[in-house]
């Protein structure tokens, strides 16, 4: 793959081969391991041609189970690492974001802290709810001469995005804002608004569509996966029953 446009190959080009690779191994080395495994075991003296063939077929199934489970295993430990070292760079940004720079400490003014939470663990709905709960009534003076409501007015944009929707209270507010920050009309001020929370739904509306698009891949790709992992037990078995052969053609 190339960062430069129309240089490469393609992600879906990329992904179908990675596929045929990963199924082609896979087969592979069942064929190797159970004819190893067939090949390897000790010839059985007196017993029925049938019941040898079962034996070594049962030898090459447990060997492509055990390689399985251990595959597996290491792709499981592999993710949850990854899922926990995500957790905690998650976890330092947002604490780091609710430090003295961004939100005072809930243990000033505010009680006593919950049990097991951090003095300044408040939530981003939260410090929504304490926005409007502290809502000036005179916005326009405050927009002026106040602080940055920038923080604020993210946090209005991220509640409309969690909520689907944007509050008729929230709609005037900001278009209030707008309106004195800016020193538009406010027809001019409403419009921006409406324009702003119509691109952070369709925003949304494409997040879940990818998302969508992602579970039925994922779904087609287990598919896939289960097929070829049938596949590889039968080669293992194949191959352990054609090693156990010609351990017995040459004893």
């Amino acid at each position: 793959m190339s960062p430069w446009p129309s240089s490469g190959i393609s992600g879906i080009s990329l992904a179908v081969t990675a596929a045929i690779w990963l199924i082609v191994t896979q087969w592979l080395s069942a064929a190797v391991g159970g004819y190893i495994a067939g090949r390897l075991r000790t010839r059985w003296i007196g017993t029925h041609t049938h019941e040898v063939f079962f034996r070594d077929t049962a030898h090459g199934l447990i060997t492509w189970a055990v390689a399985t489970l251990f595959m597996a295993s290491l792709l499981t430990s592999g993710a949850f690492s990854s899922a926990g070292a995500a957790g905690h760079a998650a976890s330092a940004v947002a604490h780091a974001g609710m430090g003295p720079a961004g939100m005072e400490p809930a243990g000033r003014g505010m009680g006593p802290p919950q049990m097991g939470l951090p003095p300044n663990a408040v939530s981003a709905a939260d410090s929504y709810e304490i926005d409007r709960l502290l809502r000036s009534a005179n916005s326009a003076g405050s927009a002026q001469s106040g602080p940055d409501l920038k923080p604020e007015v993210s946090r209005i944009i991220a509640n409309a995005a969690t909520a689907g929707g944007i509050p008729e209270g929230d709609r005037a507010y900001l278009a209030q804002v707008v309106a004195a920050r800016t020193g538009v009309s406010q027809p001019e001020a409403q419009k921006r608004v409406d324009d702003l929370v119509a691109n952070v739904q369709n925003a949304g509306t494409k997040a879940k569509e990818a998302a969508d698009s992602a579970r039925k891949a994922a779904a087609e790709a287990a598919i896939y996966l289960a097929l070829s992992l049938l596949v590889g037990a039968f080669i293992a078995s194949v191959s352990a029953a054609l090693g156990g052969r010609l351990r017995d053609e040459h004893p």
